[in-house]
């Protein structure tokens, strides 16, 4: 079996998605997620002017010495761009691979290791009253894990809060926005919304925080302190992580659980984290840190030292990421929790696919290969639209971290 050609489908069902379609001369094909939230079409130039050429005749089912070869053979390793291409090629021979043994991905990974994946949905609202409320109905839908994000008294908007509250898209603007931020009266209230939570939601629901990198270390010891009587499930992107040394000193003021990773591109990204255990949860996802075949190992790697898994899963990752995601997340011995953001109904349509919602749990396809695919036809009458990401800045006007 040959590669015999690929090329790159970008749509925008609501936001931009990238999908890389390979096929082969057996007429098997396989599709991966190239999406880079606010950068799409950066990877896109490197598929198609350095990445599909060297595809071209390979055997598919060679997984690893491809992906081995755009990685070592580029010189130029790592990085956002580089990555979330490499993860696209390994996803789409994944699904190849899947569909030529007539297997979901998943039992090519070595099977079960659980019958559903446990998710965690968004709750947000502009005050801890409207969050309360959005997180008792993902309750009633049955989540058991729910992310809680509020309002900041004082500042016109904040990360994590939006007018849909069930498909939250920062990515808002042709170009970015800028926010305003103010570190002093976000811990005022982060702990006020975890004890309303608690109250209203009761003992059994997970509650998760997303930080998003606003603190520095000792801030962020003293908001994991803070929250610690509500028992966390976690406190996540607490502080910017290129500094792997700052959760050391976070981990000397509280007991929260620590997430880190949904940026990471690679297991170097994350070493001394794990091999410290400076955190609990890796948030490594497939479309940006090498595929399936590099997330296996950070996973293993992890499982050495009792750090699990928690997979970013926001809306700027496509259904073909999701579908990725989960044949991972059901294979792995040390899988923590996976966010699962729910697209639009346009997105769905444009990406059919088989894994669905029971219970708190998403359930894996059993379709042979990943379970999920692109009409193109469709795909087509959604155009490319640039939109950016916000910037953010202190209330003196101090570019800050977004």
């Amino acid at each position: 079996m040959k590669i015999v050609s690929a090329k790159v489908i970008v749509t925008c069902p609501g936001r931009n998605f990238v999908t890389l379609k390979i096929m082969t001369d057996q007429g098997v094909y396989g599709i991966g997620d190239a999406t880079l939230n606010g950068r799409e079409l950066s990877v896109v130039s490197y598929l198609e002017d350095h990445v599909i050429p060297c595809l071209i005749g390979r055997d598919p089912q060679q997984i690893e010495d491809i992906w081995q070869y755009l990685y070592r053979g580029a010189y130029w390793r790592r990085g956002p761009v580089t990555m979330s291409a490499i993860s696209a090629v390994d996803m789409a021979l994944w699904d190849i691979k899947g569909k030529i043994a007539g297997l979901p991905v998943y039992q090519l990974l070595g099977g079960r290791s659980r019958t559903g994946i446990m998710v965690y949905g968004h709750a947000n609202g502009t005050s801890i009253e409207n969050t309360i409320e959005v997180a008792q109905e993902y309750k009633a839908m049955g989540y058991k894990a729910i992310r809680l994000q509020c309002g900041v008294p004082g500042l016109a908007s904040t990360y994590g809060v939006s007018k849909d509250k069930m498909f939250y898209e920062p990515a808002d603007a042709d170009l970015p926005t800028e926010n305003v931020w103010s570190t002093e009266a976000y811990m005022r209230v982060v702990p006020k919304l975890f004890a309303a939570a608690r109250e209203a939601l009761g003992e059994e629901v997970h509650l998760l925080h997303d930080v998003h990198h606003r603190l520095t270390p000792i801030e962020a010891g003293r908001l994991g302190r803070d929250l610690e009587p509500y028992r966390p499930f976690w406190m996540e992107d607490s502080v910017v992580a290129e500094n792997q040394d700052n959760f050391k000193l976070i981990r000397q003021h509280t007991t929260t659980p620590l997430a880190v990773g949904e940026i990471f591109s690679s297991i170097w990204d994350a070493k001394d984290l794990i091999q410290n255990q400076l955190i609990d949860y890796i948030r490594a996802t497939v479309v940006h840190a090498g595929g399936i075949s590099h997330l296996k190992k950070i996973a293993s790697f992890a499982e050495l030292y009792n750090v699990r898994t928690g997979c970013h899963g926001a809306t700027d990752l496509s259904p073909v990421c999701m579908a990725a995601a989960l044949h991972f997340d059901v294979s792995i011995p040390n899988f923590g929790i996976q966010e699962y953001m729910r697209h639009t109904p346009e997105t769905d349509e444009v990406f059919p696919h088989g894994y669905y919602f029971d219970k708190g749990d998403l359930m894996v396809s059993e379709t042979p290969g990943l379970g999920v695919d692109i009409d193109e036809d469709l795909a087509a009458k959604y155009p490319y639209k640039r939109a950016y990401l916000p910037v953010n800045r202190l209330q003196d006007g101090t570019l800050f971290n977004w």
